[in-house]
């Protein structure tokens, strides 16, 4: 089959991985899409972890296609967006599943990260006799999985941080008044964020001031992403709303109180201490923990001092900024805290990779350079 067919069949598979957008997490979102004859037999993706990946659920959703004696997986060719597992996890190997099916041919767009697989799948279908093509639309299946794999190379998540500013490059009136800078529209948009996310970050000052939710509020059906709040001192009031909505709040500090620990577990919140430096939480031990915590996607949401402080770490791997027509002043607060900046040549410098209308408000996307 040509390059281009390959291609054709595989976006079908990538735009059916994008359906467990919201709800794979821990797991990478995979599509498969099974074609004999060039007609489609089958198609799936994994929807939730525990549950039954891509390339099994195309083989089980099967399909009875005019002018074919019986939807026959036998000869067929599984186009999937990432190399099918080779391990026994919670599921057992999909490559034991394919070569059962019979399949001929399986065409798969990227290598696992995982490095229980990174190879070892694509070796064992070769050995019972498949034909493996990979590298087919790479760069749309690693766009889809940028957590994932993140993770399994560098044990990091994937950061994205979300801020919302007036034209003059503020996020809130001098008093703290923040409510609200964008549109309906945008604020639509972040809880579509918030749904793509593993986990949600803010700071314990967000949360002393607006006692946020950080839920994701979507028409689908979604894995709410975890609640972290940075709290060096613990100084999280155990009436905070979070404690109480369904879904994992966690702590991360630097204090030894058992007192005040006991207390904020009674209310519900999971809390961790981590290493400190410069008596604040080590940034850099809070991404090692998230990652250990099998989070992917981390998004920030939070005020200019923990966003400075990600920034002057280099932790950010995007950033998403809204920016609404309105001003509020030289008095409002900005966006980052960065006391260490004096002069032109310290500046960070970004890329902008996408620009788009939300509602009357723009939606800037940058990454650091």
């Amino acid at each position: 089959m040509s390059a281009a067919r390959d291609a054709f069949y595989m976006a079908q598979a990538i735009n059916l991985a994008k359906k467990g957008r919201y709800t794979t997490d821990p797991n990478p979102r995979v599509g498969c899409v099974l074609v004999r004859n060039d007609i489609v037999i089958g198609e799936g993706w994994h929807v939730k972890a525990g549950q039954g990946h891509a390339e099994v659920e195309a083989l089980k959703n099967m399909m009875d296609v005019k002018g074919l004696p019986r939807a026959e997986s036998k000869g067929a060719t599984a186009y999937v967006t990432l190399e099918p597992c080779s391990h026994q996890g919670r599921t057992p190997p999909c490559c034991d599943a394919l070569i059962k099916a019979g399949v001929s041919k399986v065409v798969a767009a990227m290598q696992d990260p995982n490095p229980q697989v990174s190879g070892k799948g694509l070796e064992k279908l070769k050995a019972a006799g498949i034909e493996v093509i990979c590298g087919v639309l790479q760069d749309d299946a690693q766009a889809l999985n940028r957590g994932f794999i993140k993770r399994m190379t560098k044990n990091r998540p994937f950061v994205r941080s979300k801020l919302a500013m007036s034209l003059d490059g503020r996020t809130a009136m001098a008093s703290g008044e923040s409510k609200w800078i964008t549109s309906d529209e945008a604020r639509a948009d972040v809880h579509r964020l918030r749904a793509e996310s593993s986990a949600i970050l803010t700071g314990i000052n967000t949360v002393m001031a607006d006692d946020p939710a950080l839920n994701a509020r979507v028409n689908e059906e979604v894995l709410q992403p975890v609640r972290v709040v940075l709290d060096t001192h613990l100084n999280m009031p155990d009436t905070a709303q979070m404690a109480k909505l369904p879904g994992r709040s966690l702590i991360l500090t630097c204090t030894q109180d058992e007192q005040k620990q006991r207390a904020l577990q009674q209310a519900g919140f999971e809390v961790y201490k981590l290493p400190c430096k410069n008596e604040r939480l080590n940034l850099h031990a809070v991404m090692d923990f998230l990652a250990g915590q099998q989070i992917n996607e981390l998004l920030v949401e939070a005020g200019s001092v923990l966003n400075g402080a990600l920034l002057a770490e280099g932790l950010v791997d995007e950033y998403v900024i809204y920016v609404a027509p309105c001003i509020l002043g030289d008095q409002g607060r900005g966006l980052f805290n960065l006391p260490g900046l004096q002069q032109m040549k310290d500046k960070k410098q970004l890329k902008l990779r996408d620009t788009r209308q939300i509602g009357q408000d723009l939606k800037l996307t940058y990454t650091p350079l």
